[in-house]
């Protein structure tokens, strides 16, 4: 696949997975061990975190100067690598504003990302030869026209897509940030996406960039910290799940309204009304999310859910747990039947990678990245996005108590055939070799 350097011309659509020449000490010249820097505004807890950690740590294996920049950094809520001397993280720009009057969210994170850039050019002393950035397009004009380094740039989604615009100074306010994330995302000297579902936004959402060449790249875990949890399982102790329970459910993703959660109460309270007593008292539902005490609707979600638990009377049935760290993450997996993942059209989703890897089974919306994830009726169920079908899917775990383990072992074979951390490592290695020279 060969590539040109004027990249404003020759682009052809494309939503392929990236199968471009990696060169390798065996298949001609290596390119020299290179500094990548990965932009990326806030260095919390989610996907797309757990992403450009995943991405940096692969990087590093194939021998490259890893390091990180961001506006945001908080030691009691991130992942460990970016704590434990694993990577560079440098912060700059957490003094300005994350909100203006209660809101202009978007605008506040155009700043910010912009303000590292400069950071990055002016004030810092890396001289990279690849920028890695995710989420937020803006900086890379910035990166265009005061550094020779090549602009790499992963799009999880189109924020464009990912905001309402409830009336008429919303949709005013949005028209030229809007503007800004189609034309700058066209500058990247590479584009990559995260599924082919993504890919199909992309191009809807992007009129000008369909001749832009886009490259899907489906991220992955780091195998080395699962394998260590499921030869050494912890067990969760009776605060977070009692003794009696041996149907255990699982839900594992952000307080956030987008991502259904209450999905997963609502499907425990109809799966009430189809099993018997003896194996109601057997079950319980427990969701992990990242939390966040900054942003506003992480707080009032949760506060939203611990009502409807309440008004349901499953107070003794549902566990919130928020933040959870690795380890106490491993042993929530080790520890459940099966995962509950609620969003729809959720553009990729790693949980349901994670889950599959750890050996049980997921339970999915029939819609978005999932599909591309969790093979229906072998490595769990999709189903459409009701508590009823839900509840179905999870009497059949209930009713065959060895179909967790068989569709387990089917989803850790998925995971290493197709989301394995080394090819993902290598994937990006000649993406990387390939933009560079």
């Amino acid at each position: 696949m060969s590539y040109n350097k004027d990249f404003t011309k020759n682009r052809k659509p494309s939503s392929k997975v990236y199968s471009g020449t990696v060169r390798t000490p065996n298949s001609g010249p290596t390119v020299p061990t290179m500094q990548v820097v990965f932009l990326h505004p806030d260095l919390g807890i989610g996907g797309a975190e757990r992403l450009v950690v995943d991405a940096a740590l692969a990087l590093k294996s194939k021998g490259h100067r890893v390091s990180f920049i961001t506006a945001h950094h908080d030691r009691s809520h991130c992942f460990d690598e970016t704590k434990d001397g694993t990577f560079s993280v440098n912060v700059a720009g957490d003094w300005l504003p994350r909100k203006i009057m209660g809101g202009f969210y978007a605008l506040c994170a155009y700043i910010r990302m912009i303000y590292i850039a400069f950071y990055l050019i002016f004030a810092s002393s890396f001289k990279p030869d690849v920028v890695f950035c995710d989420q937020i397009s803006v900086c890379i004009p910035v990166l265009r026209l005061f550094s020779r380094a090549k602009v790499v740039f992963y799009c999880h989604f189109p924020d464009k897509l990912l905001t309402k615009r409830e009336t008429f100074l919303k949709s005013l306010y949005r028209k030229p940030i809007d503007w800004l994330e189609e034309r700058t995302t066209g500058l990247a000297h590479f584009v990559l996406v995260n599924s082919h579902f993504t890919a199909r936004m992309f191009r809807n959402a992007f009129p000008s960039l369909k001749e832009l060449e886009t490259h899907v790249v489906h991220p992955t875990l780091n195998s080395t910290v699962f394998d260590k949890a499921m030869n050494n399982p912890r067990r969760l102790n009776n605060a977070i799940l009692p003794s009696s329970a041996k149907h255990v459910f699982l839900s594992i993703n952000r307080y956030e309204r987008k991502k259904n959660l209450r999905l997963a109460i609502d499907a425990l309270d109809a799966l009430r009304d189809r099993v018997s007593d003896e194996d109601w008292k057997k079950v319980h539902l427990l969701m992990a999310g990242g939390y966040d005490e900054r942003v506003q609707e992480n707080v009032q979600h949760h506060k939203e859910l611990v009502r409807l638990i309440d008004s349901l009377k499953l107070e003794d049935k549902v566990k919130l747990l928020r933040s959870v760290q690795t380890d106490q993450k491993m042993a929530l997996l080790s520890s459940c039947t099966a995962v509950l993942y609620t969003p729809s059209n959720e553009h990729f989703g790693i949980v349901p990678v994670e889950t599959m890897y750890m050996k049980k089974p997921v339970i999915g919306v029939n819609s978005g990245g999932p599909k591309e994830t969790i093979l229906d009726g072998v490595t769990g169920f999709l189903c459409e996005g009701s508590a009823e079908n839900f509840a179905d899917a999870m009497l059949r775990f209930i009713k065959s108590p060895d179909l967790s383990k068989e569709m387990g072992a089917a989803g850790h074979q998925r995971v290493k055939d197709n989301f394995a951390f080394e090819k993902f490592a290598t994937t990006l290695n000649g993406i990387i070799q390939s933009v560079a020279t």
